[in-house]
């Protein structure tokens, strides 16, 4: 008793008990005791001796008496001291007993299904009661835990130590701010209890047997009651969705809730899982020791994890339903597609034997308007992940504020163009800002005629640089295809440098094997060839990385007869190949033109053109270059927050280290099928050959991989001359456990193929 010598005396004095033994409780803030007695078991909670706790706990009493009976669980109660005081006090603080409820907690089960139905129930009697009561909003509150005010938790975020958590917090504050708060103003509002966590319900015989600590009150929607009680009770639950049908259906029966509350229900329930998380990473850094802090960390962790994965369009129909709702009219992808042909042309193509009508995306996931969830494994332009917050938020508050053109002074456009430059060797150190690839490609050319006075350029096979006409003349994988343009005069094609093309003991020599070719077809031209561009690995071609060494020495040779190099990084570069930032790192060379574009806007139109002073000063001598939206202020602060995130999030490291695994995984599951090939690639940029049983190219099987992995939730696509090479570039973001997804399913299209 030594510990709590003045609680077991205000409890001896005060209450008449005969005090066996005090158990100070784990809790925030507020000091809870469990008391056990001659007379019984009872919670003593201390408050610090203010006006705000005497008026809050006040107003809790007032509540508690007004729940007696009116609920079928228990409620505490409290107990009045021998004077018949509801509050006792000493020099320093207040004291409040009250009867100690016996039960399991919800926290330490898996809820059965009457469970939660039970908690929907018990919690619309609260609501209802305290609703009918007439008692005001409490005096005080703890402001930070009521989601009406969730978006204050954005300074707590960077508590979050954990990259991939914090990516999902930040994504889910958004949303909140996107989707939840416009409507506001719609949502029913009254006294709730406001924690019904799972640490605050109690369960006897597989019922609700009570619930506790009402000292999170406060005035709120009335929809936070079950969204709170939603991100505790699905905690450690299978199948959540499943489960959170049972609370709401339950609820719904006595108070029939409003389309717009059930709709915003899916991000009110990540809001509080969001709250939760923030408030104890920032605890834990304080209190390094305190177990209740992470009591919820964990759980809440795999239940936000799990709810990313839930299409919002498939939560938003089935909580309907639960709630008596009628489903709200979606497009039909049949509809989608039909005006979809009358307004376009059949060139216009789509992914896939049955067309996925997208609806919306995060980070490494996609929803459809049917209710599924994919996760993307090949939409490498949206880098650092779809709607990636931090982005937005860049994106939303430049558009705010300025967007304009080049003709003008403002500090985005050299803040980018600076940060930017930087990750080049010092000898590039000019940029033009465009709005795409193409684009670039297209200024990249101007750039190489205007310095070298000559037209002719050498390409590889294969190779794609973009969709402009100038773009399509230079790129075999367009101009080749039949009824398309054909190789122009000006275009000197060269072999594409495919290792695994060649027989096995020809491997280790691809190197010089295709240079040698190269060099042969440029002695062939000397004198004439102005440029010559490449992808460090070869996209279109099938995912196939040039050899190392082949462009040290095709460099050397187009320079040595008057031309220049241009490195394509469209498709590789920003880090996404782990051991390098750019793809022509890796080749240990220096080109003169790099062309950038798709993902340096995470889906945000823009590309650019980093060249030296020696070119752009020859450049310059011509007509003026513009271009009406390259490097505006909005793709500027874009550009440059894309760049922050990869840095911030050590984003090309997670690369490598994704990169590496998922090519071990492939080369496990090779050895198994030898339909796979080749693997090959860096970081998250690889490709996966498949073959027949004469190790010849095999597009009917990587066809059909694609479309079972596209029937089992995960988006990729082909590549390759004979499309029979599986593409592998997802957003940055994507995690050894995606990895694992992907390798499984990927087995199972191989192993059901085998008995076709």
């Amino acid at each position: 008793m030594s510990d709590n010598k003045q609680e077991y005396q205000i409890l001896t004095d005060a209450y008449h008990l005969e005090v066996h033994s005090i158990e100070r409780l784990m809790g925030y803030e507020i000091a809870t005791f469990k008391v056990i007695s001659a007379s019984g078991n009872f919670i003593f909670k201390k408050f610090p001796r203010e006006n705000k706790h005497y008026a809050k706990v006040r107003h809790e009493n007032l509540v508690l008496q007004a729940l007696k009976g009116k609920v079928s669980c228990q409620i505490p109660e409290v107990c009045p001291s021998h004077t018949g005081e509801l509050i006792t006090e000493s020099e320093n603080d207040i004291y409040r007993l009250q009867t100690f409820l016996e039960g399991n907690f919800l926290a330490e089960q898996n809820p059965s299904d009457k469970i939660l139905s039970d908690l929907g129930h018990v919690l619309a009697e609260i609501d209802l009661t305290l609703e009918k009561s007439g008692l005001p909003a409490p005096p005080s509150y703890a402001r930070e835990w009521d989601l009406r005010h969730a978006l204050e938790n954005i300074p707590l975020v960077e508590e979050v130590s954990d990259i991939p958590l914090r990516r999902l917090i930040s994504y889910f504050l958004l949303q909140f701010q996107e989707m939840v708060m416009p409507h506001y103003y719609q949502f029913p509002s009254q006294l709730i209890h406001g924690d019904a966590n799972d640490w605050n319900v109690l369960t006897s015989e597989k019922t609700i047997s009570g619930l506790i600590d009402f000292g999170d009150m406060c005035y709120s929607w009335r929809i936070n009651e079950l969204a709170i009680a939603l991100a505790y009770s699905l905690m450690g639950v299978e199948n959540i969705l499943e489960a959170a049908t049972r609370v709401i259906s339950a609820y719904s029966k006595q108070i029939p809730l409003k389309e717009i509350e059930i709709d915003n229900l899916y991000y009110l329930v990540a809001a509080r899982l969001c709250t939760t998380l923030c408030h104890a990473a920032k605890s834990l850094r304080a209190d390094p020791e305190n177990e209740y802090l992470v009591i919820s960390q964990k759980p809440a962790q795999e239940v936000l994890k799990k709810w990313i994965r839930i299409n919002p369009l498939k939560a938003q129909n089935v909580f309907r339903k639960a709630s008596g709702l009628p489903q709200g009219p979606l497009p039909e992808r049949g509809q989608l597609n039909n005006q979809r042909n009358s307004f376009f042309s059949q060139t216009l193509s789509l992914s896939y034997e049955e067309p996925i009508p997208m609806y919306k995306s995060a980070l490494q996931f996609m929803y459809d308007y049917e209710g599924n969830t994919f996760l993307d494994a090949y939409n490498n332009i949206m880098l650092v992940g779809h709607s990636n917050p931090d982005v937005v938020k860049a994106g939303q508050a430049a558009m705010a504020r300025l967007n304009t053109n080049t003709r003008y002074l403002y500090p985005e456009l050299n803040n980018y163009a600076d940060k930017l430059l930087q990750k080049f060797p010092p000898s590039l150190d000019k940029v033009y800002f465009v709005n795409s690839g193409s684009a670039a490609t297209d200024l990249a050319l101007r750039l190489a005629r205007s310095y070298t006075k000559r037209k002719k350029i050498m390409v590889l096979e294969e190779g794609y640089h973009g969709n402009t006409q100038a773009a399509i003349e230079i790129s075999h994988y367009k101009y080749s295809k039949a009824g398309s343009i054909g190789k122009p005069d000006h275009v000197v094609e060269s072999k594409l440098p495919n290792a695994f093309a060649l027989k096995a003991n020809m491997r280790k020599n691809a190197a010089s094997y295709f240079s040698n070719r190269a060099k042969a077809l440029i002695a062939d031209h000397v004198g004439t060839l102005g440029a010559f561009i490449a992808e460090p690995i070869v996209g279109c071609g099938g995912q196939v990385p040039l050899p190392i060494g082949y462009l040290n020495e095709v460099y050397e040779a187009i320079r040595k007869q008057g031309g220049i190099c241009i490195s394509d990084e469209v498709q590789v570069g920003f880090g996404r190949l782990g051991n390098s930032y750019w793809g022509f790192e890796m080749q240990g060379v220096i080109p003169d033109i790099v062309i950038l574009g798709k993902p340096m806007g995470n889906g945000h139109p823009i590309g650019a053109v980093v060249t030296t002073t020696e070119i752009a000063s020859k450049f310059a001598e011509g007509p003026e270059f513009f271009t009406s939206f390259g490097g505006n202020p909005v793709s500027c602060l874009i550009g440059e927050e894309v760049l922050n995130v990869i840095e911030r999030d050590s984003l090309q490291h997670h690369a490598k280290q994704v990169g590496d695994y998922f090519k071990k995984q492939l080369k496990i599951l090779q050895e198994s099928y030898g339909t796979i090939g080749d693997i090959r690639g860096e970081g998250l940029f690889l490709g996966v050959e498949m073959v027949d049983h004469n190790n010849l190219p095999d597009g009917k099987l990587a066809k059909y991989v694609i479309n079972f992995l596209r029937n089992n939730g995960i988006l990729s696509s082909t590549d390759g001359i004979h499309n029979q090479v599986i593409k592998i570039k997802p957003p940055l973001c994507f995690s050894k456990e995606n990895v694992d997804e992907f390798v499984s399913i990927f087995r199972k299209s191989l192993g059901l193929y085998e008995h076709i």
